[in-house]
């Protein structure tokens, strides 16, 4: 089983590539936000593109390797799984680009307020993503269940943001669409938390094959 070893090496290293790609996505992003910098926010833009075309090389690769080999249980698990990181890595490419977009709207309008929170969980985020990624190559369980735990933070920065717009939105009208446009880059990266604790939970079953779907990990580290 040599040449199995050789693809599903190949296959890690592709989809770890996607990973580092997009986790630069989602930090550009939000850097064009808070520098004001059209040109980074268009580089994440076109960056989309290759994302797209990984993707689609990643999932090929996964069928190819079910069709060929034909592997064995937690093998099987694994390479499913990955089809499933694969599709949520492509997301948060997604949700970069839509930040990226709404940076260069942002970009030659009066600020709505200094911004604080959005950094603070696109930093957030991307710990979590990184350290759900660090869970899947050494295989570390108590990795992916604090990055489950993390999501939280996440969800309450996002609720402090949007709580600020809103106050912001009723004192001065003209602020609403500004305003509204960063609450949606709040929910992007809202968003981005949220897959990285999927990839957690998918690290998590292809190690133990047990599923920490909805909040089940909390059950599990009772």
């Amino acid at each position: 089983m040599i040449k199995f070893d050789e693809e599903l090496q190949k296959l890690n290293k592709k989809l770890l590539k996607m990973a580092s790609i997009v986790q630069d996505m989602i930090t550009k992003s939000v850097k064009a936000l808070v520098d004001r910098n059209m040109i980074m926010a268009e580089e994440v833009i076109q960056t989309d593109k290759r994302i797209n075309e990984m993707e689609i090389e990643i999932d090929n690769l996964c069928v190819k390797i079910q069709g060929l080999y034909q592997p064995e249980a937690k093998y099987l698990r694994k390479v499913m799984m990955i089809m499933k990181i694969n599709n949520d890595l492509e997301r948060i490419g997604d949700h970069a680009v839509n930040i990226s977009e709404k940076a260069i709207y942002l970009a030659d309008k009066p600020q709505v307020k200094p911004l604080i929170d959005i950094p603070r969980m696109a930093d957030k985020s991307v710990e979590m993503l990184k350290d759900s990624l660090d869970a899947f190559v050494k295989k570390d369980t108590n990795l992916a269940l604090e990055v489950c735990k993390k999501d939280d933070i996440v969800d309450s920065l996002e609720k402090q943001v949007m709580r600020e717009l809103i106050s912001f939105m009723v004192t001065d009208p003209t602020t609403i669409e500004r305003a509204i446009l960063l609450i949606l880059i709040s929910r992007d990266l809202e968003r981005v938390a949220d897959l990285a604790t999927n990839i957690s939970e998918d690290v998590y079953y292809i190690v133990n094959g047990k599923s920490l779907k909805h909040h089940a990990y909390e059950k599990d580290t009772a």
